[in-house]
């Protein structure tokens, strides 16, 4: 568990070097403003050298980040083994109702629709007729 949560943490940490890296790079436009008199921005690491030592640390970024992915996919599909009792005890909710509740009053049980002529009277009278 706490390997995880370390090997999460620089996850982040190499995914937010990556995006300060690739932000601070320059792209292929930023040569366009060299006719203007911008050439002397690029002089810090030489006219070549920033753009090898930013690609360098990028794709060593990059590979970093790919491997704490493939470690983080790895650690979580590990499962531990419950370490008590109480853990590895299986949960039952029980429908039946306790054995201390009293049934329920004759007053209580739902009461049935009345019938008032039985189909058995309707037949009877036809046949008296003829």
């Amino acid at each position: 568990m706490y390997l995880q949560t370390i090997v999460l943490v620089a996850h982040v940490g190499i995914a937010l070097l990556i995006i300060g890296l690739v932000l601070l790079q320059r792209g292929k436009g930023a040569d366009a403003g060299t006719g203007f008199g911008a050439g002397a921005s690029g002089t810090v690491f030489g006219a070549r050298g920033a753009a090898t030592f930013f690609s360098r640390a990028t794709g060593v970024l990059a590979t970093l980040f790919f491997a704490s992915s493939l470690a983080l996919a790895y650690l979580s599909t590990q499962r531990t083994a419950p370490t008590t009792l109480l853990e590895a005890a299986p949960v039952s909710q029980s429908t039946v109702p306790p054995a201390t509740q009293a049934p329920p009053a004759a007053s209580e049980l739902p009461s049935l629709p009345s019938d008032p002529a039985p189909e058995s009277a309707a037949p009877e009278a036809a046949n008296d007729s003829n």
